[in-house]
């Protein structure tokens, strides 16, 4: 299979992209596309095959739910029933968005490899103008898990799902750059409590300025199906290993010495005041203390990993705070929980 990459930057590639776009969804096929978080790679969500093809593409675990994207909240009423009403209050507040709503499902209303055989769904509404303009165009809700190779880093750019992805599927639309860098939160409305499955730009505070309590979910263990992408599954790993390490430039400095005397090379992803450090290879996550900006950069940086001849990768710690919540899990994905030890 050919891959496309497709421009939507001018007036006339723009329309002939989203037509190619949509005539392949409605075919059946798999297309990759920008949300506000990372790269989506979707398929129309009522079909088993075409939602088939998502999994196969990625080499991901059937037991993965995907999370349903919609261009209007009308399209939630096929698909979902008993939508609690402060679920309704973070679709008005967060929506078009980051945030991602598990809610009670109706009975064969949506392909049943979406839902991993869950009686719910997670479903979100985009807040990027390609990702509505082609919703909103095919008026059909899209099952679209990150446009990866499954573990793999997730794709903030149309280059690194070309990269992942080229010759398994059939067009990549371009949107440039994706916005906030890590996958939407995902909150769960069919517990007691509003419960969060997986941090995002959405974080805790947030919501619960807006809705009042809302508790946090562990991990999934293994003989569980995950209720949420990301529960489960080792997640967001470059080739080398990667190790969290504690936030000091001084523990950092002893880990690197320590890795040169064992003849290795090593990798930091780290913040601007860790810029001096010896390591081989540094990869910036902007300013300390800008959360907005290292998740935005945190995916980028693990990939350019795989660029060099690392053999370890170092990151040290956020504290777990507002979005530090959201890419402290997905490091702690990344390293398996491995931490240096001196």
């Amino acid at each position: 299979m050919k891959t496309e990459i497709a421009s939507v930057d001018n007036l006339l590639a723009k329309e002939f992209s989203y037509t190619q776009a949509v005539d392949l969804l409605n075919e059946g096929e798999t297309v990759a596309f920008p949300t506000e978080t990372v790269y989506g790679l979707g398929a129309i969500a009522t079909s088993e095959s075409a939602v088939s093809k998502i999994f196969e593409a990625k080499g991901r675990p059937q037991d993965n739910p995907l999370i349903v994207h919609i261009g209007s909240k009308e399209e939630l009423s096929t698909f979902t029933q008993n939508v609690p009403n402060l679920a309704k209050t973070c679709m008005d507040t967060f929506w078009p968005g980051a945030l991602t709503l598990v809610l009670p499902i109706k009975n064969d209303s949506l392909a049943k490899n979406v839902t991993a055989g869950l009686n719910t769904v997670g479903v979100r509404m985009p807040d990027h103008p390609v990702a509505l303009e082609l919703l909103r165009r095919l008026k059909q809700p899209v099952a679209a898990p990150s446009a990866n190779r499954s573990g793999k880093p997730s794709p903030t750019k149309a280059a690194h799902v070309y990269h992942d992805l080229n010759g398994k599927i059939p067009l990549i639309l371009d949107g440039g750059a994706t916005g906030i860098g890590l996958e939407s939160t995902v909150l769960d409305f069919t517990t007691e409590v509003p419960t969060i499955l997986r941090p995002g730009g959405v974080t805790k505070e947030m919501l619960e300025k807006v809705i009042g309590q809302v508790n946090e979910s562990k991990l999934t263990d293994e003989a569980e199906a995950p209720r949420a992408p990301g529960m489960k599954y080792a997640h967001y790993a470059p080739d080398a290993p990667v190790y969290l390490i504690e936030a000091s430039t001084g523990k950092v400095g002893q880990a690197i010495e320590q890795i040169h005397n064992d003849q290795k090379k090593v990798a930091l992803i780290a913040t601007e005041n860790y810029r001096l450090a010896k390591a081989d290879y540094y990869f910036s996550l902007g300013q300390e203390h800008q959360l907005e900006h290292a998740a935005h950069l945190l995916y980028e940086a693990l990939r350019s990993c795989d660029e060099t001849d690392a053999n370890i990768i170092l990151v040290p710690i956020f504290s777990k705070q507002g979005v530090g919540t959201a890419i402290m899990n997905r490091l702690e994905k990344a390293s398996n929980g491995k931490w240096f030890e001196s």
